[in-house]
């Protein structure tokens, strides 16, 4: 059964969160500095999976200084007193999910050693905790809002080495995160919709791409599976299609394993090199050039499980080994190919006493990291037997996931000591509360009621994020339905044509609009006039000047006379239009050429 919750990260649009550094983007780098990140023991002494995989990958972090960044986000100055605009602002999100506030804001230490941030931690803080937002799938409940820090921005990674720009770390995150209710993909979309929107109503947070993120947490057998740092909308439903689909595939793969119960206990790790000494294979030749190894294993009763119609097993070993630095693995269901030979495939089933129902899998590495790639992947295959694998998984342009690390514990968590407790008084609560801003349904119908449009329109502009854009432009022409169909039909229909609509800017429309509310042209010319504003960068209003009434009379008379003996069609009337109108290029309004049309019809029928 699918079911799952969202977590949204949304930075604000203030100062950072320890310092009084702005929180702007920058490109201006005056230095930088280089550090290495081990993870750390908890309070009860215990290391957390996701770090202890992250330490693996050995890698160096060098941090680019920019104009932006001081001491605190270098780690050589302990955090500055908490921004409290920041503060006030999370206190307001709560309250408006519903949440109970906190009566004391303690900050926590989040272990994070993938490099984003210089303290090998994150700084995170409880503010509002049990609350809900009405849905039209029924109530959803708001588990927590936190606020926190945002990471460092990562530029370029190579050979071991990830550089980060200090301008995006510091900056005052809110972290929504949902109950696991959602019941479906459009579901999750739906929630995500509500909330960004509830977000951008404070007037305080940022916009554009990045600035807002959602970690997706889906399950389907009773395991999660962590997506996170989704930052489009539209890949959200994508992305959920296709986790479930995945996770379907494993539950299934686990009931094939179990119905052929295969030994899984011994896997022994052989070293294949000598095989392939002669080898086509360019991958595994260029590695044992540099004095990699190939090593191997056995995989018991696996036949047919790692690659077929059904499985893609090997594709989830494949993205196991590339986060630890392998780049990937060849196994016995895709083999022989990628320059592997049938005898040097025979000689491997051999050397690894491969029978019939077995697989193998091979992978070329230098002999530590390759050791270690193939216990994470034997460890995989034992766990394969229990279905879906909780662990964290990255999001791809295309709507697909991959493999990132193990799920984090709660191992990861322990005590802020630099940054001391604020109180939160009744009196803040109260003040915050009366800033308050419209709920998502009373925006809906303030929007319909203001432009005069459906609400189903008003939701769409909301959905969309294009209320600013709206109300400039009904400013200019106020007619919501007109303004809607020009942002919300007609340019996107031009789009599907193939042409460029983003030359289509504010000037543009400002004067298509102008030109509207001057009776200059009608908004039948719009189409026409935008296209060729994308094709010829101009905008001749004088060719589609209106007709006036008794030249459209005369034109028409000529349309119904050249055309009525030949059409077919039982909607007379309605083909004579069509043609019509694709003659008269915008320049006549088509109710009036409807009407005029019918008189015409209705006219010659009465003779």
């Amino acid at each position: 059964m699918f079911k799952a919750g969202l977590e949204i990260h949304q930075q604000l649009d203030t100062k950072k969160l320890f310092c009084s550094c702005n929180s702007n983007l920058s490109d201006n780098v005056l230095g930088e500095f280089t550090r290495v990140l081990r993870p750390v023991q908890s309070e009860l002494g215990e290391y957390d999976a996701a770090a202890l995989m992250e330490s693996m990958k050995k890698r160096m972090f060098i941090y680019q200084i920019t104009e932006n960044s001081c001491l605190v986000e270098m780690d050589e100055e302990p955090p500055h007193d908490v921004n409290m605009e920041a503060l006030e602002i999370a206190i307001l999100v709560s309250l408006m999910f519903n949440c109970k506030i906190v009566d004391e804001v303690h900050f926590m230490r989040k272990i994070v050693i993938d490099g984003s941030n210089t303290t090998g931690f994150q700084r995170t803080a409880l503010i509002g905790m049990d609350g809900y937002i009405n849905t039209e799938f029924g109530k959803l409940s708001i588990k927590s809002i936190c606020l926190e820090e945002e990471a460092a921005r990562k530029i370029d990674e190579h050979e071991g080495i990830a550089i980060y720009r200090l301008d995006r770390l510091g900056i005052p995150l809110i972290e929504v995160t949902t109950g696991p209710e959602l019941r479906s993909p459009e579901e999750v979309k739906r929630a995500a919709q509500i909330i960004g929107y509830a977000l951008r109503s404070t007037k305080k947070v940022k916009r554009g791409l990045g600035s807002i993120r959602q970690d997706l947490n889906i399950s389907t057998d009773g395991e999660r599976v962590e997506v996170k740092g989704v930052s489009r909308l539209n890949l959200i439903e994508k992305i959920a299609y296709y986790e479930m689909e995945r996770q379907a595939m494993l539950i299934s793969l686990a009931e094939e394993i179990k119905k052929r119960n295969p030994p899984l206990e011994k896997m022994d790790i052989i070293d294949v090199t000598d095989i392939f000494r002669e080898t086509n294979s360019k991958i595994i030749k260029n590695g044992i050039k540099k004095g990699d190894k190939v090593l191997g294993i056995r995989v018991p009763g696996f036949k047919g499980l790692l690659k077929s119609d059904r499985y893609r097993f090997g594709k989830e070993l494949a993205e196991l080994v590339r986060v630890i630095g392998v780049p990937g693995i060849f196994h016995s269901d895709e083999l022989p190919n990628y320059g592997i030979n049938e005898a040097e495939v025979n000689e491997l089933k051999k050397r690894l006493s491969v029978g019939k129902d077995d697989a193998f899998i091979i992978l070329v590495a230098d002999e530590e990291k390759g050791n270690k790639a193939m216990k994470y992947m034997i460890d995989r295959i034992r766990n394969a037997i229990k279905g879906v694998n909780p662990e964290t998984r990255g999001p791809r342009d295309d709507g697909t996931t991959e493999y990132l690390r193990p799920l984090p514990g709660s191992e990861r968590m322990y005590p802020e000591t630099d940054v001391p407790p604020i109180r939160i008084t009744m009196e803040m609560i109260e003040k915050i509360r009366s800033m308050l801003p419209k709920s998502y349904e009373e925006a809906i119908i303030e929007i319909s009621k203001k432009y005069g449009i459906s609400k189903q329109q008003a939701e769409q502009i909301i959905d969309e994020e294009m209320e600013d854009y709206f109300s400039r432009f009904y400013s200019i022409y106020q007619d919501g339905n007109t303004v809607f169909r020009i942002l919300f039909n007609i340019i996107p229909e031009i789009e599907k044509e193939g042409l460029d609509v983003s030359k289509i800017d504010y000037d543009v429309l400002d004067q298509i609009f102008i030109a509207l509310r001057e009776g200059r042209i009608l908004k039948e010319a719009v189409p026409y006039l935008l296209k060729i504003y994308i094709e010829k960068n101009s905008l001749p209003f004088e060719n589609f000047k209106p007709m006036e009434l008794k030249e459209l009379e005369e034109f028409l008379e000529k349309i119904v006379n050249e055309n009525i003996e030949k059409i077919k069609s039982r909607n007379l009337e309605g083909a004579l239009m069509g043609i019509a109108m694709e003659k008269l290029y915008g320049r006549a309004d088509g109710e009036m050429v409807n009407s005029i049309i019918r008189r015409i019809v209705e006219g010659r029928e009465l003779k």
